[in-house]
């Protein structure tokens, strides 16, 4: 299916959402995209389908996309929706995938070889963890965990300065990383170490999962990343109702990502596709609400009594440096927040086996507000040593800001921080008349 041309006026990635890659024409004039339920297409001769395949099979050069064959292979919403959210970022070619794990399994697997290195910052989720830690190891590829943050190139040299990379293949982080939202300077992990590290015959990769803050807070390629790694589910998503992941990036890197996808059947399926355009179309309006009403809860949290510390951009407490990168690589602050809360693990689940309003569960970026605790939930996955060394401490609470009016979920935690205090009271006054009793 071809591109829809143009218009003459550049228009922003919001407004394109809303036609960009479909020509009514095609389908009787229908305002949206009709959704294709089929797994086969017709060729109008034999010749065209030889075409077809030499080009969807990279026999063939064509600066036209591979005409329609099979669904596993390109179907007509997997097309407009990778041309709508390659758009975002300006990127040369997009691919989505059945989930953010499938994208990134993937790209992993289409980029590196048995004897390549991967450094991964810490923390990712816990999923991709998991797979830097145990599966890809099974391949022959070393993955090496270095802490995200301003320190990460330092770190990374000073591996490099012991002779501990010989053969690194891919540099892998999220920024802001999840759960503790630290921020890494993605233009400077490019310049100081893909362009150092990289040889005539070996190119370094830089992969960024850029799941939190993009498309509208944040673009990673322009800052020179190779790969922008997103779990679609959430925000791009963002209606708790869809599984799909998906991989933004240059032409030729892509080309051998799609090509994997075409083999390993990791891609989206057409009807997923489908909501995932509906929720385009909505992003930017929805991405901005949330980050407002996270700013408001952030500074109500740092004032409530049992909260050791919040975790947000906005925030005066944030240290300086990574205040810098922020400014430097982002447009907003986004509108997840971690916390932590004194008492540790007990405490915390006595705060979310409270809450009325917020959901409890795992996710992130849906209209409604969702609420975990990273420790035991979404980085359980995670070995408690990386656990420990990437600040997931069993205190930590993390919230995903939904649509709601901010009041009502600020009262919600309100009313469970207070029961979880009264908890603790009742504690302390049994354990005192058992005590006296003896």
């Amino acid at each position: 299916m071809d591109k829809k041309k143009k218009p003459a006026h550049t228009c922003a990635p919001e407004t394109m959402m809303m036609g960009y890659g479909y020509n009514p024409w095609w389908s009787e004039g229908s305002v949206k995209p009709p959704l294709f339920l089929t797994s086969t297409f017709l060729f109008q001769s034999a010749e065209e389908g030889e075409d077809h395949f030499k080009v969807a099979y990279g026999q063939k050069k064509s600066s036209k996309p591979a005409g329609l064959i099979y669904s596993r292979v390109n179907n007509p919403e997997l097309e407009i929706l990778e041309n709508r959210l390659a758009a975002w970022e300006n990127a040369e070619d997009a691919a989505v995938f059945s989930s953010g794990m499938a994208a990134i399994s993937t790209m992993s697997l289409a980029m590196c070889k048995p004897g390549d290195q991967v450094i991964f910052g810490i923390p990712v989720y816990g999923g991709t963890s998991y797979l830097f830690e145990n599966i890809l190891p099974e391949f022959g590829i070393e993955c090496i965990p270095v802490e995200s943050g301003e320190n990460f190139v330092e770190s990374v040299l000073e591996l490099k300065k012991q002779k501990k990379l010989q053969n690194l293949k891919m540099i892998y982080f999220e920024t802001p990383a999840n759960p503790t939202i630290i921020m890494t300077d993605i233009e400077k992990v490019v310049t100081k170490l893909k362009k150092r590290l990289s040889t005539k015959k070996r190119e370094v990769i830089i992969a960024v999962d850029n799941t939190f803050m993009g498309p509208v807070f944040q673009k990673v390629l322009p800052h020179g990343a190779d790969f922008s790694v997103y779990s679609a589910t959430k925000f791009l998503g963002g209606h708790s109702d869809l599984i799909a992941g998906a991989v933004l990036g240059r032409k030729d890197l892509m080309d051998m990502v799609k090509g994997y996808r075409t083999i390993l059947g990791s891609m989206a399926t057409p009807f997923v596709s489908w909501m995932l355009m509906r929720s385009l179309e909505t992003l930017k309006v929805r991405m901005e609400q949330q980050a407002r009403n996270a700013e408001v809860m952030a500074k109500w949290l740092c004032e409530q009594p049992e909260v050791n510390y919040v975790l947000h951009p906005s925030l005066d407490n944030t240290r300086e440096a990574q205040k810098e990168i922020c400014q430097k690589q982002c447009c907003g602050n986004g509108s997840l927040i971690s916390f932590e809360v004194k008492g540790g693990k007990r405490r915390a689940f006595d705060i979310l086996n409270n809450v009325e309003h917020c959901k409890l569960a795992v996710s992130l970026g849906g209209t409604e507000t969702l609420i975990e605790h990273p420790r035991t939930m979404t980085h359980s996955d995670v070995s408690p040593a990386l656990q420990d060394r990437a600040g997931i401490t069993p205190g930590m609470i993390r919230i995903s800001l939904g649509l709601e009016n901010v009041d009502d979920i600020i009262h919600d935690l309100d009313q469970a921080m207070k029961k979880a205090r009264k908890i603790v009271a009742d504690k302390k006054a049994a354990r005192a008349a058992k005590k006296k009793k003896k």
